[in-house]
């Protein structure tokens, strides 16, 4: 899940390669490290902790000059965070440098190889078996770089994103991927590498997506090539207009950028359905969707994979499809899916959720799915990943980049996607009426609106937040299409303040988790008016006979929970089956103000990465 950066051109290296590697210090954040070639040596720095500290000790520690540099931000996999463990990782001569994303995972036989050829190691890491292997089959075949990185990634096992220089050919940069996402910007007179577009944007729209079992030479005044690693075939580079701009992908006045994600909701629902969704004229059209009508209308059941927040958004798809459209739902975690044989057949629909669209089990689930062939729909942010390329058809988001590791408006987009797609379905089905379809569409269109009003909440969440900072246990309890809601705000919760917090369906309290309800427990309870308010009421009472610390998400001017709970929180008003487009506002402002109160880095939490992209 790490970040990679690399620069060869004109410019100095070294400010692009930092800035770039902060923009990716969402994919991993524990250490960091630099390369740069001055033209005579290779000049390295690595440090644990953040790009920032990096920054700090590079500048003190090597010349920052040179005109060609790679960069890497980590998520520790093989190793603890430390100096050592941190990327870039040099070959036991000192002439190769490698940057590496991903696990190799048969490295422990290779290493025990090298260790009998003479090669020692100072890390813990995979990497610095990978760049060893490179450097052995470079000097045993008596080959150039970039067919030495073929042959031995020939003879790995596992996923990379790798960056390898050669202070002996010092005029290019060998890059290669297979299961972690590599971008290769293509500028005049330069080219710059990345996990993804955000560290070059500034410099060229041009680029160029590597597919899996890809490598390309990265040479300066020559044409990139690129070829297939496992037979040497030449491919064709596609070169992608980036549709991402600069200002998406800054802070924009807001002190995190998950408060900016989340401030930025109703725009970016508006940016989901717009174009598809034709409300005076009872349209919607997606074009992932129309193409393949008669596969989802005609299929037995739809299994909905994805992991943490994108699964949470199916659970709310399976609620909603199955109302909506009367087709069977199931919802797996993708992690789990691959694992346990499970039946499907060419029938079924999957359709598979992921933010970045290069979550590795996701990808794994895609994959197995196809081969017993089911169809799969996509339904990712960001284009050109490797989902939207793996799927048969499928839907983007829209959502702009999501830089916050803690996912927030990633998951309304998520929800209106399948909301539309339940109610085209459900259209041409005909399991709904006209004016209740007409009515959907009608209140879908003013979502946006609601969830603004929804956001001045944001007083109330700090004034809550304050008093129960110190908690060290939390519950949330949510019914229907809001128990997905309920299970998504104890996971922010957890995610960036660190308090242990589980959610449940609010019936399921009394079959175990009221056992810990007591005068220190706060209990976030969603209760709109529309949907099971009579039996959440009745499980607010539960909860107050205990002493339990409520806190309502409750409809505007609901009057019987407001006498029960110790603090409401109001939201508009709105259909039961679009609620937890507006439910979910409160619980990512709470969770956002109660991470701050506790000094906790909301934007990077700790042991976590933004796109997870090994199993």
């Amino acid at each position: 899940m790490c970040g990679i950066v690399g620069y060869i051109g004109y410019r100095e290296a070294y400010p692009i390669v930092i800035k770039g590697l902060k923009r990716l210090e969402y994919r991993g954040y524990d250490s960091a490290g630099i390369m740069l070639y001055d033209g005579t040596d290779m000049k390295v720095s690595k440090t644990k902790g953040k790009v920032s500290d990096l920054e700090e000790k590079s500048s003190k520690e090597i010349s920052t000059n040179g005109s060609i540099g790679i960069g890497h931000t980590r998520w520790a996999t093989h190793g603890v965070p430390n100096d050592v463990n941190s990327h870039p990782h040099l070959s036991n001569s000192g002439d190769l440098c490698i940057i590496h994303n991903g696990i190799i995972e048969n490295y422990e036989p290779l290493k025990k190889e090298l260790i009998n050829r003479g090669y020692t190691f100072s890390s813990d890491t995979d990497t610095e078996v990978l760049i060893n292997l490179i450097e052995e089959v470079q000097k045993k075949d008596n080959l150039k770089l970039g067919k030495a990185v073929q042959v031995a990634l020939n003879q790995v096992v596992g996923a990379y994103a790798i960056c390898v220089f050669d202070k002996k050919k010092p005029n290019e940069i060998v890059v290669a991927r297979l299961g972690s996402p590599l971008a290769i910007g293509v500028g005049e007179g330069e080219f710059f590498v990345a996990s993804d577009a955000s560290p070059f944007i500034e410099y060229t729209s041009n680029a160029i997506y590597l597919e899996d079992e890809e490598m390309a030479i990265v040479r300066l005044h020559k044409p990139l090539k690129i070829r297939k690693i496992k037979n040497d075939a030449l491919v064709d580079p596609y070169v992608q207009e980036l549709q991402m701009n600069l200002e998406q992908i800054e802070k924009g006045g807001y002190d995190h950028f998950m408060l900016k994600e989340i401030y930025e909701q109703p725009s970016v629902i508006k940016d989901t359905y717009r174009g598809r969704l034709l409300a005076n004229s009872g349209i919607i059209k997606m074009a992932g969707v129309e193409d393949n009508l008669e596969k989802f209308l005609n299929a037995d059941r739809i299994l909905i994979i994805a992991c943490g927040t994108s699964w949470h958004a199916g659970l709310v798809a399976e609620y909603v499809i199955e109302e909506f459209a009367r087709i069977p739902v199931e919802v797996e975690y993708a992690s789990e899916f691959r694992y346990r044989n499970p039946i499907i057949t060419p029938k079924d629909i999957v359709i598979a959720i992921s933010q970045s669209g290069e979550t590795a089990d996701t990808l794994a689930a895609i994959k197995l799915a196809k081969e017993k062939g089911a169809f799969v729909f996509g339904v990712c942010n960001v284009v050109g990943s490797s989902i939207s390329r793996e799927t048969h058809a499928g839907a983007y988001t829209h959502a702009g980049p999501e830089i916050g590791v803690a996912s927030t408006k990633a998951f309304t987009t998520q929800i209106t996607v399948l909301t539309m797609l339940a109610l085209r379905l459900a259209n041409a089905k005909g399991t709904m009426t006209n004016s209740d379809y007409h009515r959907y569409l009608q209140e879908l269109e003013l979502i946006p609106e609601k969830v603004e009003e929804a956001l001045n909440t944001n007083d109330m969440a700090r004034q809550i937040a304050e008093i129960y900072k110190d908690a060290t246990n939390c519950l949330y309890l949510g019914r229907g299409y809001n128990f997905p809601v309920a299970l998504e705000g104890a996971l922010k919760l957890k995610e960036i303040s660190y308090i242990h917090a589980e959610g449940y369906p609010a019936a399921e309290m009394k079959h175990g988790p009221i056992a810990l309800i007591d005068e220190k427990m706060p209990v976030i309870v969603i209760a709109p008016k529309q949907g099971h308010y009579d039996k959440v009421v009745s499980n607010i009472q539960e909860i107050k006979s205990r002493s339990g610390k409520i806190i309502a998400v409750v409809t505007k001017g609901d009057v019987q929970v407001k006498e029960l709970a110790d603090h409401v929180i109001e939201i508009p008003e709105t259909s039961d089956a679009l609620s937890p487009l507006l439910t979910t506002i409160p619980l990512q402002l709470l969770s956002y103000h109660i991470a701050v109160l506790r000094g906790c880095n909301v934007d990077q939490p700790r042991n976590l990465a933004k796109s997870v992209t090994v199993e």
